[in-house]
């Protein structure tokens, strides 16, 4: 168990931060052995529970930051949720390796492993509205990584597939116990091998193939990164500051044709911005023949309903997306969770979705797909403005877990975004890290996260499908689906 849980956490060098994309494999390739041996279903169940539970707990652990330091929850009770938390999504390895030792260890498992571990990521990423933070497969994120060749044709997932059979490759071929039966022989440990740097050539040469193709002309973009403290964001003795601080950011925008400002930057309901502010925002956007998207908090008329929003103003005509994906606990309160509230003093935690069927902005010459925050860890959804968009943009404010790894993992995640779809995307975020990723995911530019900052580049649309916009988690979760199937049926014929 403890060595299960060690495991766990060292998968987390696999991510950002660290890019370690090559580790990813030995980490499962460790809990996997011993696995092997555990006296029943239940045992190997622990031991899915203890890996899960050092992952998130080395991966995850930022949600403290957020409960503790801005949500104000008292320290104790905020570690008593993280770990809740993090023993909640343990439970998804644990269900994996449960299932999984009811196939015969063996020859069975090179296929029924990677099934369940990736049909355990995916309902982990849709149950009770969706965590897929630290799927294994974003560690490949990295364009220098072979296995990235998979997420334009099957998203994250597919990725997570292939380093989970890379896992249970290394697995069949190492030594077995003493007195352990169906130790494979050197020509089926071979062919295995051969098999893994099949899949490890295939994502290479997958990568090389161009998805997508440009459209349209290159335009200026600049992404503004206000660096204002999570603690005195809705402050109204910061509100003014916060408006000339991105004022000022603005026109240091210079002729930038695109730009955007992060998730709610201007911290008022979008009907109290101050009519001279706006003014001077839509004459500065049209004399330079500009688009400016504007982050801000929006009513309904009759103020029952509020919005995370994002407005567009300058040459184009207003143009508004509202966030679909709220996050629990942080934009609503799940049911039977009010008593929450008493200790999370996070301003205004009861938005309301935005429409399912929003489509791109039209900016610039470009359609740009809008996506807010925590919005762009769910591929499945980003792709429902595909294929019109040419263009993505994220806003974000991840001010509210401090200098964690949530940054980092959240520019990682992006980047998988960026491979699926084969479009660009811009990240414009309050504290950081404000990037361009271009369509192969490699991140073009970036700024120093909690510094102020205007990060100007050049951007270039791109149009067309790749197999994973088409289709989805469709493709990777119906292959894992036989090779369950294929997992099974070896194990009744071994039998």
């Amino acid at each position: 168990m403890v060595a299960c849980f060690f495991a766990g956490a060292l998968l987390t060098l696999a991510f950002a931060p660290f890019h370690l994309p090559w580790f990813a494999p030995l980490p499962l390739t460790a809990v996997l052995w011993l696995a092997a041996n555990a006296s029943g279903s239940r045992a190997a169940a622990a031991y899915g529970f203890a890996f899960g539970l050092g992952c998130f707990l080395g991966g995850v652990s930022w949600v403290h930051v957020s409960l503790n330091v801005y949500g104000t929850m008292p320290a104790p009770l905020a570690a008593i949720a993280t770990l809740g938390f993090c023993a909640y999504l343990a439970l998804f390895p644990a269900l994996c390796f449960w299932l999984l030792h009811r196939v015969r260890a063996g020859v069975a498992w090179l296929a029924a492993f990677p099934a369940l571990w990736v049909l355990t990521e995916w309902l982990r990423g849709w149950l009770f509205t969706g965590f897929g933070w630290q799927a294994v497969g974003y560690s490949q994120a990295a364009g220098a990584s072979p296995l990235a060749g998979y997420a334009p044709v099957g998203g994250v997932l597919a990725v997570s597939l292939a380093v989970a059979f890379t896992a249970a490759g290394l697995w069949y071929c190492m030594p077995r116990r003493p007195g352990q039966p169906d130790a494979p022989g050197i020509r089926q440990r071979a062919a295995v091998l051969l098999a893994v740097a099949a899949t490890w050539g295939t994502g290479a040469a997958l990568s090389r193939v161009e998805w997508t193709t440009p459209v349209g002309t290159p335009i200026d973009v600049a992404l503004l990164q206000g660096n204002i403290p999570q603690d005195l964001k809705w402050q109204e003795s910061q509100i003014l500051e916060t408006l000339d601080t991105y004022w000022r950011l603005i026109q240091a925008s210079g002729d930038a044709q695109l730009v955007v400002l992060p998730e709610t930057a201007l911290p008022l309901f979008a009907d109290r911005l101050p009519n001279e502010y706006l003014a001077r925002l839509v004459d500065h956007a049209r004399v330079r023949r500009a688009d400016i998207l504007l982050g801000m908090v929006e009513r309904s008329p009759d103020g029952r309903a509020y919005y995370n929003s994002l407005f567009s103003v300058g040459t184009a005509p207003v143009q508004v997306y509202r966030k679909q994906h709220l996050v629990p606990f942080g934009e609503f309160v799940p049911p039977l969770f009010g008593w929450v509230i008493h200790w999370l003093q996070i301003p205004m935690q009861d938005f309301s979705s935005g429409a399912r069927d929003q489509r791109p902005m039209e900016l610039s010459g470009q359609k740009v797909a809008v996506n807010i925050c925590y919005e762009d860890a769910f591929g499945r959804e980003v792709i429902r403005q595909l294929p019109e968009a040419t263009i993505l943009v994220n806003v974000s404010n991840t001010a509210w877990f401090g200098r964690s790894l949530a940054q980092p993992q959240h520019l990682q995640i992006a980047r998988m975004r960026a491979l699926e779809t084969g479009r660009p995307m811009l990240r414009a975020t309050n504290t950081g890290m404000t990037a361009v990723i271009d369509p192969r995911g490699r991140v073009v530019a970036v700024t120093d996260p909690f510094s102020e900052a205007v990060l100007r580049t050049q951007v270039q649309g791109y149009e067309g499908l790749t197999p994973f916009v088409r289709v989805g988690d469709g493709l990777a979760v119906g292959l894992a689906l036989l090779l369950g199937a294929a997992g099974l049926g070896m194990a009744r014929r071994t039998r």
